[in-house]
């Protein structure tokens, strides 16, 4: 099979995926076995960014349950300046992190967090998604994924830096993606940076109640704990 037909395969896949009813957790598992199947090298290459992230410990001084979550200016697709002290204002917050619009196992979270839109919004929570793409791109993924939450510029990764969220991709998947995706026009810099998709519950008080912060990217908050958190 050569690789446009093993693309298609791997994009087919995660459509299938998207489209189940399968929990964000087992899609997310099914989706890293795929790739594993079908690209066995980029599995590989994935397994050493998250074993050099892993011994470097990174994301582990990203704010704790119970401390006070950073507050953060980041502007929606229409330039208008969000701010996480109006957010908190309404009702509790899940601040999700996003790798980008290109990034698959980020699509089946972004989707899996818009099906549970509805069961947040009943218990007076709200869900807000920030990935470091320019306004055009945070439009794109908004409108493909009907997304009824905000989702927020972070332009540089500064907030998710600010968090000691943001990491550099290495030379080897700086190759890989680049093979597919233009990630400077993307993000407007040629950096190379990417958040570690991570999740924090906020309560009004402003302090975490609940976190999940893991280098592997194919690895999200499960939607049952993010709605147990919000519920407490």
């Amino acid at each position: 099979m050569n690789e446009t037909q093993t693309r298609q395969e791997l994009k087919q896949a995660f459509e299938r995926l998207n489209a189940s009813n399968l929990s964000l957790t087992e899609q997310l598992d099914a989706a890293a076995r795929s790739v594993k199947e079908r690209r066995p090298d980029f599995a590989a290459a994935i397994d050493r960014l998250v074993g050099r992230l892993t011994e470097s410990s990174a994301g582990s001084q990203a704010p704790q349950v119970g401390d006070e979550m950073p507050p953060f200016y980041l502007p929606d697709e229409n330039g208008r300046v969000v701010s996480l002290g109006d957010l908190i204002a309404r009702g509790p917050v899940a601040v999700t992190f996003h790798r980008g619009h290109w990034c698959p196992f980020c699509r089946i979270s972004i989707n899996a967090l818009v099906r549970a839109h509805a069961q947040v919004a009943a218990v007076g929570g709200q869900i807000v998604a920030v990935m470091p793409e320019r306004e055009q791109f945070v439009s794109d993924l908004r409108a493909t994924s009907n997304a009824p939450f905000l989702v927020l510029t972070d332009m540089d990764n500064g907030y998710a830096m600010a968090l000691g969220l943001a990491i550099w991709v290495g030379d080897e998947m700086q190759k890989i993606i680049a093979e597919r995706h233009d990630l400077a026009k993307y993000h407007g810099n040629d950096t190379w940076m990417l958040p570690i998709p991570a999740t924090f519950v906020v309560g009004q008080d402003g302090r975490v109640k609940a976190r999940f912060v893991d280098p592997d990217y194919r690895k999200r908050m499960a939607i049952d704990d993010l709605l147990a958190a919000m519920r407490a």
